[in-house]
């Protein structure tokens, strides 16, 4: 945090100086920012997005989740992409007693629909996050995935310039999907083998699926997650070096992610606008 200070304070005033610049060319009557530190305006309503109350950070929890809280308060409210009450996402990510803010849960957030499909695929294998996990994971599961006899759609998450697909017996492999096309693939397959990042869990609530998680080592958050939610019988996990193939009956113990559907009161959300 401490090497990479210049570079956020840096980038918080240059969010600021292009915030007051668009306030003085247009008529803005309110701001939402998606967790940027500087998108924010003294004379202008003001909304943070985040589920990250408390910021996981090992032995410096308290240290990056008081900073947080502390830019969080400048804002006007706080809006959460979770549920209200225990039966959450975020647990102690987005829950913190005691803290001092104007706080909304809106429900989960997710680009995706659940759609009534047929089952393409007995396993949808999603790769993301930083190298060099992301390939460390990949060659491990390919090893792995080589005894797998269901269908399996392994996705690497490299973004390049074209789409590229490949098969290899019963797995067809594919660089990148678009939104679209992922959002069916979901909705295909039986079961998803993923890291647990927050984004990812709020999509496999809305489409209602089972998961297999694998945390990326030394991230906090996905660790905690992934705890989380195998504590709740939701999906189970294990560590990257630890993954093996027959570990996936283990999901048939658990119940999967659920949705709840609540409404949004929109007048009451928006009111600060």
């Amino acid at each position: 945090m401490i090497i990479d200070s210049p570079r956020i304070i840096n980038t918080i005033h240059r969010e600021k100086k292009f915030v007051d610049a668009m306030i003085t060319s247009h008529k803005i009557s309110g701001i939402i920012s998606d967790n940027r530190f500087g998108v924010r305006h003294k004379e202008v309503p003001s909304i943070f997005l985040t589920h990250q109350l408390r910021v996981l950070s090992g032995n410096t929890t308290w240290l990056s989740s008081k900073l947080h809280q502390n830019i969080i308060l400048k804002f006007n409210e706080c809006w959460v992409p979770d549920y209200m009450g225990t039966s959450n996402l975020s647990g102690e990510l987005g829950h913190v007693k005691g803290f001092e803010s104007s706080i909304k849960y809106i429900g989960p957030l997710s680009r995706f629909e659940k759609k009534d499909m047929p089952m393409t695929y007995d396993l949808l294998v999603i790769l993301s996050g930083p190298e060099p996990q992301r390939t460390l994971l990949e060659e491990h599961l390919i090893k792995e995935l080589k005894s797998c006899k269901g269908k399996v759609c392994f996705i690497k998450g490299i973004v390049e310039t074209e789409q590229q697909r490949t098969e290899f017996n019963n797995i067809a492999f594919y660089n990148f999907m678009t939104s679209t096309q992922l959002e069916t693939a979901i909705n295909e397959s039986k079961l998803i083998l993923s890291r647990s990042g927050y984004t990812s869990i709020m999509d496999y609530a809305k489409l209602e699926k089972k998961a297999f998680l694998i945390p990326t080592p030394g991230q906090f958050e996905q660790e905690y997650l992934a705890r989380k939610f195998k504590s709740e019988n939701i999906a189970p996990y294990c560590e990257q070096k630890k993954f093996r193939i027959e570990m996936l009956d283990e999901v048939k113990a658990y119940s999967g992610f659920k949705y709840s559907n609540s409404q949004t009161n929109y007048n009451n959300l928006f009111g600060p606008f």
